[in-house]
C-alpha cells in the first residue's frame, strides 16, 4: 500500500499542470501558417468549438502576412521551450507558437458595429515600450499628457498611420517579459499586399475588422502562428484543427 502510495505521489509530483499546445477552455482559434520558417507571408483561418468538442472552421482562409525574415519560437502558451531559431528583439520575425490574444486598440471611441471585446482607446498618452532597458518594457504605458517622459515620441501608439488604426495584442513575450525577446507584437492592417511587417502579423482591413467583431472573451481566443512543416507535425499534439486538405 505505501508502494502505491509513493508511486501515486511521484506521478502527481511530475504531471505537468497544462499540457503544451492549446488550452482545453480555448473555444475560439485564429489559425496561420507560412510555407517555412524565412518566409514572411501566409494563410489565416478562424475556428470555433464547443467545449469538448472538434474544431470547426468559421471563414475560408485569407492572406497575411509576417515578418520581413520569417518566424521564431515566441514566448506564449507553446514554443517558448522548441529547439531552433528563437525571436529576438527587431529581427524582423513574427513569433511562432501558441498565444493568448489580448486587447484590441484602436483610434475610434468604439469598438466596430458587432464587438464585444476588451477594448481600448489610442490616445495621445498611450506608448508601447520597446526599448529592452527600459523597467516597462514590451508594456502598454499611459502616460501623463502634460509631463510626457523623453523615450515617448519613440514610442507612442497614435502616430497617424492608417496601418495602426486598429490593433488586437498577440500576448508574446509578456507575464512577464524577458528583455530582449521581442516585443509590441499585434494584429494590424497590412501596408500592401506584398509588404511583411516588422513582426506583426498584417492583413487587408476588412478581415482584420472580421477578427475584432468576431472575439468573445468568454472564448478564451488564442492565437496559433506555425511554418507548414511545424503544423503538420504538431497539430495532434497541440490539439489544433486537422490540417488542410
Amino acid at each position: 500500500m505505501i508502494g502505491r502510495l509513493l508511486l501515486l505521489a511521484t506521478c502527481i509530483a511530475f504531471t505537468p499542470l497544462y499540457a503544451a499546445g492549446v488550452d482545453s477552455a480555448t473555444l475560439q482559434l485564429i489559425v496561420a501558417t507560412a510555407p517555412d520558417w524565412n518566409t514572411g507571408h501566409g494563410q489565416l483561418r478562424l475556428y470555433e468549438r464547443d467545449p469538448g468538442g472538434p474544431w470547426r472552421p468559421v471563414t475560408e482562409p485569407w492572406p497575411v502576412l509576417f515578418g520581413k525574415n520569417g518566424l521564431a519560437w515566441g514566448r506564449g502558451v507553446a514554443g517558448q521551450d522548441e529547439k531552433g531559431l528563437h525571436k529576438v528583439e527587431k529581427d524582423k520575425r513574427a513569433p511562432a507558437g501558441v498565444f493568448k490574444m489580448g486587447q484590441v486598440f484602436g483610434y475610434e471611441a468604439a469598438l466596430p458595429p458587432g464587438g464585444d471585446y476588451p477594448y481600448h482607446q489610442v490616445t495621445d498618452a498611450d506608448a508601447w515600450v520597446d526599448d529592452p532597458r527600459s523597467p516597462q518594457y514590451n508594456q502598454h504605458v499611459v502616460a501623463d499628457p502634460k509631463n510626457l517622459p523623453p523615450w515617448f515620441s519613440r514610442e507612442k501608439m497614435k502616430s497617424g498611420d492608417f496601418a495602426y488604426h486598429w490593433l488586437i495584442e498577440i500576448e508574446h513575450n509578456e507575464h512577464p517579459a524577458v528583455a530582449g525577446e521581442g516585443s509590441a507584437i499585434f494584429m494590424h492592417i497590412r501596408r500592401g499586399e506584398t509588404r511583411p511587417t516588422s513582426g506583426c502579423t498584417s492583413m487587408a482591413e476588412p478581415n482584420l475588422l472580421r477578427i475584432i467583431v468576431w472575439l468573445r472573451e468568454a472564448k478564451n481566443p488564442e492565437y496559433v502562428l506555425l511554418p507548414q512543416p511545424e503544423y503538420a507535425a504538431k497539430w495532434q499534439s497541440w490539439n489544433l484543427p486537422a490540417p488542410a486538405p
